[in-house]
């Protein structure tokens, strides 16, 4: 059932309410898990991060904080023009206003409106500590704070949620003025008041112990945001679920300051398959794997092997007893079927390919495999072979639909045949660089030989190519490279090492990514931008030639 159908009666000025309304997964990897060390997001990677993320099926997606600085500002006016969400609401992150003011009047609240989120999550202060050290404010001011902001915004025709930050603390230290809290926001008109584990200290049962009494006394609809510091993030989320939280806060893969968030994957998967609850679009789970790893690279974070459902790992069974057993029997050594989130079983140290994964992916690109045992066959192996070799097709669809192509036409696609390329990089006296680029090629039987300059030896490689295909082939003048990514892979012998580059490119109408692999970055560029123009060439429907 899609979202339009199932609440059009709920619709306001902004569009209809998320397609699950009776719970909601809301996900704050843009914001949240921004803030893990080592992830440093530009717009068009939480441009990008944004799709993934709707189309695997979440409800709400957390932007950032416009107004705080002019990444998140800009993300929010390009994602209003570029994206067309299908399953989610953007949200928009901010604090209540200033003590002593109005919040009509506070600058910092009106670019959340300036924004144009439909929803709008504020962060409070529900730790009496924090209200008096950290807002240097009284406590009755800071309930007046969150009152004042969260009604203002409800006249202004938005959704608004309350994130009690450092609630669980604070409700140790005083549970009167923490429930307080939240009794104000739900009675100013808060659709959901979550609880934050913001040092992500708590356990299990106390999570459940708290979410259940608070929901007792307070009457508000509940949602809880949990940290990892415990390793229990999960755990705890759950938890709060079983206790009546109807709303759940992660971060894909678990990113997030310090160790990280409640995993999205996990939490999702837990709620899908072992409480029964529809929280996802109907077959979305099957996503699930694809999505995570296709983050984990936009980020430029190594997947991590281990993790459950999604890992590469998660199903992977060595010879012996278990292999033995899985052989008679797969639900003897799995808790549940891998193809239902995705992922597939493993009897060998191999990719993450499989015959189900190759013909799912093939009719997501369009690409008719026929029913073909023998054809998909091929496919699983020459994925296997190149992923050892250190490709990876989780966030390089286009190089995957060409090789794809390849083996269903039985031949490659070829709009043109390089003979030779090179690449120079001169130091100057002056502490400058130089970089030129060579390249000799054939394109409809003629031979051409272009020169190009840039900024590196990438981009002058790009602009030789450019430059010697673009009289040819005039549809490559749209072509514009907007995300480049390096990953130097474990070497096998002492220092040497594998490089694999990841090459975003848009036409205007859509990005694509290619992927190359080889000894040395240049090389391994070169393989990705080959792709990334016979992929662009392929889109606008132009016959091969070659």
């Amino acid at each position: 059932m899609t979202q339009a159908t199932e609440n059009a009666d709920t619709a306001g000025p902004f569009g209809p309410r998320d397609a699950h309304d009776a719970f909601h997964v809301f996900d704050t990897t843009l914001r949240d898990g921004a803030q893990r060390e080592g992830i440093n997001l530009t717009v068009a990677d939480k441009l990008t991060i944004a799709r993934h993320l709707d189309e695997f099926g979440v409800g709400f997606i957390e932007g950032g904080w416009p107004g705080a600085n002019p990444r998140d500002t800009e993300f929010f006016a390009r994602a209003a023009e570029e994206i067309t969400f299908k399953n989610a609401q953007l949200v928009a992150f901010g604090a209540t206003r200033r003590a002593g003011a109005k919040a009509a009047d506070d600058p910092q609240v009106n670019a959340l409106l300036a924004s144009g989120a439909p929803v709008i999550t504020l962060v409070a202060k529900s730790h009496d500590r924090h209200v008096e050290l950290a807002l240097r404010t009284t406590l009755d001011e800071n309930l007046a704070m969150i009152a004042d902001t969260v009604a203002y915004l409800r006249e202004q025709g938005r959704r608004v949620f309350v994130d009690c930050e450092h609630f669980f603390d604070g409700y140790r230290a005083n549970p009167a003025y923490a429930k307080s809290v939240v009794r104000t926001a739900h009675e100013a008109g808060a659709d959901v008041v979550i609880l934050c584990d913001t040092n992500g200290g708590m356990l299990p049962a106390q999570v459940q112990a708290v979410v259940s009494t608070v929901l007792a006394d307070t009457g508000a609809r509940l949602g809880i945001h949990a940290q990892d510091d415990t390793g229990c993030a999960v755990a705890n989320t759950l938890a709060a679920v079983d206790a009546g939280a109807t709303h759940v806060q992660c971060t894909a893969n678990g990113y997030g300051e310090r160790v990280g968030n409640a995993n999205l994957f996990p939490v999702v998967a837990a709620l899908e398959l072992k409480y029964g609850k529809r929280v996802l679009p109907e077959g979305s789970l099957k996503e699930m794997t694809r999505i995570s790893h296709a983050i984990a690279e936009v980020v430029n974070l190594t997947p991590s092997t281990h993790q459950p459902y999604v890992g590469v790992s998660a199903f992977a069974h060595k010879a012996g007893l278990h292999a033995s057993a899985i052989k008679v029997d797969p639900d003897l050594y799995q808790h549940i079927d891998p193809e239902l989130v995705g992922n597939t079983m493993r009897m060998l140290v191999s990719d993450m390919a499989g015959r189900a994964s190759v013909e799912l992916k093939g009719k997501e690109l369009g690409v008719d495999l026929g029913g073909d045992r023998a054809l998909v066959g091929r496919v699983v192996e020459r994925v296997k072979e190149r992923e050892l070799k250190g490709y990876t097709y989780e966030a390089a669809d286009a190089s995957f639909e060409l090789l794809l192509r390849e083996e269903v036409e039985g031949r490659a696609r070829r709009y043109f045949r390089v003979e030779s390329w090179r690449a120079i990089v001169e130091d100057l006296p002056d502490g400058t660089h130089a970089n030129e680029a060579t390249v000799k090629l054939w394109a409809k039987g003629e031979r051409i030989v272009t020169t190009g300059e840039g900024n590196g030896p990438v981009n002058a490689l790009d602009n030789a190519l450019r430059r010697g295909l673009e009289r040819i082939y005039p549809q490559l003048a749209k072509l514009e490279l907007v995300d480049y990514k390096v990953r130097i892979l474990e070497g096998r012998h002492g220092t040497e090492s594998t490089t694999r580059v990841l090459i975003s490119t848009s036409d205007g109408q859509g990005e694509w990514a290619t992927v190359g692999v080889a000894d040395n970055v240049i090389a391994a560029s070169w393989q990705a931008l080959e792709d990334a123009y016979t992929y662009g060439l392929l889109r606008a429907g132009v016959e091969p030639t070659e």
